[in-house]
């Protein structure tokens, strides 16, 4: 565990962009490929919990779509699950508005350390198009720490997908000390 932590602490914070997500091997070379380090590390699979911090609904969408058959992120070793004390990873989405920012922090602070932010979608990032609104404290790293970033309006299944296997793969390379 303590090597898992130290692992997540050196990767700097990090934006993936389109064009390194399109230019990615395949989902499934991908996924096979990281299926047995995301055991190893994980413990069997990735627990993934999903937090909508006030988006409109897309990112959930494209989130939904990665269970279904035609991505099946099971298969990978990665999972949804409805508590974030069984969570490895939160997954935010849309621009924190004032009202989903204690229930953030809360949802953040009962994540078993180490904690895995994945900020997805261009509201979560800066605040999106409702960037600078009365109701809305902006992206997510305003209110708990990110470490990536998935851009997008929002970003598909696929990217989505791609996205979180990369993140792997950087969370699985070797710690230098």
């Amino acid at each position: 565990m303590l090597s898992l932590l130290q692992k997540v602490l050196s990767v700097p914070n990090s934006v993936i962009s389109l064009s390194e997500i399109a230019g990615s091997p395949s989902i499934l070379r991908a996924g096979a490929s990281l299926a047995p380090g995301v055991q190893e590390l994980f413990h069997r699979s990735l627990s993934i919990r999903e937090v909508d911090a006030g988006s409109t609904a897309a990112e959930e969408e494209e989130l939904k779509s990665l269970s279904n058959a035609y991505y099946d992120c099971e298969r990978f070793g990665i999972h949804f699950v409805a508590s974030p004390r069984h969570a490895d990873m939160l997954v935010v989405t849309g621009p924190v508005t004032r009202n989903m920012e204690d229930a953030l922090r809360r949802t953040y602070e009962a994540t078993p350390e180490p904690k895995i932010v994945v900020a997805v979608g261009d509201g979560a990032i800066d605040g999106g198009i409702f960037k600078n609104s009365y109701a809305i404290i902006g992206g997510v790293d305003k209110v708990i720490p990110v470490n990536f970033y998935i851009p997008g309006n929002p970003p598909s299944p696929k990217a989505i997908l791609r996205s979180l296997l990369e993140i792997m793969q950087v969370i699985n390379k070797p710690v230098s000390m």
